[in-house]
């Protein structure tokens, strides 16, 4: 059963994130707010974690898969970025962008995509998951919270626990999320010259981008 935290979305209570990055710790997969929809995030160098995140969700290895960062000093560990894509970064963070990169050594090689090397990484603009970030020390590993065989995300949290409560080990509601997914940008045609790709249209204006 999905223990349930309800967050104030402006000045969540720390000891509620504190239980709830205590489940993380101990290989909890859990739901979490965002700039976009919610998402289920776990331990990033969890296996077994990450093999449940990718059975709720009923996706296959060549899923990207997304690492919640809290800044760009964070994404720097775990992908490849020069300074044109350092830039490009920086103007559209913290944001509902997801962008794919080349990963580093950090990221375990079960999490990358198994033949692009690459990685999906994101700086949330929502003040919980901030905060939980903060409280957990490192990204989080996440994907999108869609019901198997649905298009839509879910984004309320008391539906969120009435339909995952057997799957999940937490929902951390801070409110309803807005109900776009984030734009994804492939970034990795940049480290050879090329541009940067838009891989969907969400709720982030790929204008800031120049895209």
């Amino acid at each position: 059963m999905a223990q349930f935290f309800d967050l104030h979305p402006d000045n969540p209570q720390p000891r509620l994130l504190k239980q709830a990055v205590a489940i993380i710790a101990k290989g909890g997969v859990v739901a979490v707010p965002t700039d976009s929809s919610y998402a289920i995030a776990c331990h990033l160098d969890d296996k077994a974690a990450a093999d449940r995140l990718r059975q709720i969700r009923r996706v296959d290895e060549k899923h990207h898969l997304t690492l919640l960062c809290r800044d760009l000093s964070e994404v720097a560990n775990y992908a490849r970025v020069d300074n044109k894509q350092y830039r490009l970064l920086k103007s559209a963070t913290p944001g509902p962008f997801t962008f794919i990169l080349e990963a580093t050594r950090e990221v375990p090689r079960r999490v990358s995509h198994p033949q692009r090397k690459t990685i999906g990484l994101r700086v949330p603009d929502h003040r919980a998951l901030q905060d939980l970030l903060a409280m957990h020390g490192a990204p989080l590993l996440a994907t999108t919270l869609i019901e198997p065989g649905e298009a839509e995300a879910l984004n309320e949290p008391g539906q969120i626990r009435d339909r995952f409560q057997q799957q999940l080990d937490a929902v951390i509601g801070a409110g309803p999320c807005p109900d776009q997914p984030t734009t994804v940008i492939d970034l990795v045609p940049m480290g050879t010259g090329g541009d940067a790709v838009l891989v969907r249209q969400g709720r982030g204006d790929p204008s800031l981008l120049g895209l």
